[in-house]
């Protein structure tokens, strides 16, 4: 009898590794990385160019209900392109894929469109293709971003050494708390014919959730600089699984100090209005679309001069800490992470 192992088993990102690790011998020596980062890297000559996609899906990603159409295409974009951005390199193209249901008309399909042409010109990115086709419920999209770097400045996971600082941009949780104001309202409202939901002074966590931004200024501001990190990832699982996969990539473990964490006042607030906890929605709630990047340690005071950015820990050899304000120390997990990092047998 064949052997039956369920999904929950492997966890998300084993059963990624499972997957593509027949696929890990490549035919073409223009294939410089395959699966395992950010965007895939293909050698272009002068310069090299990344791949990435992204599939978003009704009822998974978003919910139509309190998901306006425009910012869903905006966000589609973003979420696209931070894939590129992580590897410090430039989006310049996508393609933008939809399955679509007869309960939407041509109207719905113009204003999502119109939400991913504001973010392709707010980022010079060209959009050069897609498809479209018929869908039996729902709506599902799904975006190849295409981007280019100096081979130089190429950045990937795997580059993380021992005593480099954890640094991080903008702050982490609030798209998470935006996400469950939303589902509250949506609860509370539930059979009312014109829900008038109150949202006055939650603004920032919910312009976090349905319109994050692309953290392309980020890679402008390392470049001035004359910065390559020496590995980073963009922040889309939380803190705890992405940076776990930098350290899996990297082999090297890592120190956080919960404490060095920038929480916004207003995902404070939500998370205590929800009686909630913040670090859950800083180490798992995702979607926040800000960098986690590594410096080596002589370059501290240069990266803190751009303001915005946090040292939050340093890498270690072995082992993943999350350090209380006391000074006692937590195992780092997350869902769907199962694979040790870098540990002693």
């Amino acid at each position: 009898m064949k052997t039956r192992t369920e999904i929950s088993a492997l966890g998300q990102f084993g059963l990624v590794d499972r997957l593509t690790k027949p696929f890990a011998q490549h035919h073409n020596p223009s294939t410089v990385v395959g699966v395992g980062d950010d965007a895939a890297v293909i050698d272009a000559g002068d310069k090299y160019q990344l791949l990435s996609t992204e599939l978003l899906l009704e009822g998974i990603h978003f919910d139509l209900t309190y998901f306006p159409l425009k910012h869903l295409g905006y966000k589609a974009v973003v979420a696209g392109c931070s894939d590129i951005v992580a590897m410090n390199a430039k989006p310049r193209q996508l393609t933008l894929s939809i399955g679509v249901s007869a309960r939407f008309a041509v109207e719905d399909l113009e204003e999502l469109y119109e939400g991913a042409r504001t973010a392709c010109e707010e980022w010079g990115v060209d959009l050069v293709g897609g498809d479209t086709t018929a869908s039996v419920n729902g709506l599902t999209l799904s975006v190849t971003a295409i981007g280019e770097v100096d081979k130089e400045l190429l950045v990937r996971r795997s580059g993380a050494k021992p005593n480099d600082l954890v640094c991080l941009t903008g702050d982490l949780g609030a798209a998470y708390m935006g996400l469950h104001l939303l589902e509250r309202e949506k609860i509370a409202f539930q059979g009312h014919n014109n829900p008038q939901p109150d949202f006055e002074g939650h603004e920032y966590i919910l312009r976090k959730w349905l319109k994050p931004e692309l953290r392309g200024d980020i890679v402008d501001s390392l470049a001035a600089e004359g910065i390559v990190p020496t590995s980073m990832i963009d922040i889309t699982d939380g803190l705890a699984s992405d940076a776990l996969q930098l350290c899996k990539s990297s082999g090297c473990g890592i120190r956080l100090y919960l404490e060095r964490i920038p929480i916004a006042q207003g995902t404070r607030a939500m998370a205590e209005e929800l009686n909630a906890d913040p670090i859950v929605a800083v180490l798992n709630g995702g979607d926040d679309y800000e960098l986690l990047f590594t410096v080596p340690l002589e370059m501290k005071d240069k990266v803190l001069r751009f303001g915005g950015i946090d040292v939050i820990g340093h890498i270690t050899a072995q082992g993943a800490v999350l350090v209380t304000p006391d000074g006692g120390e937590l195992p780092l997990t997350a869902p769907g992470f199962e694979s040790k990092v870098a540990e002693d047998e």
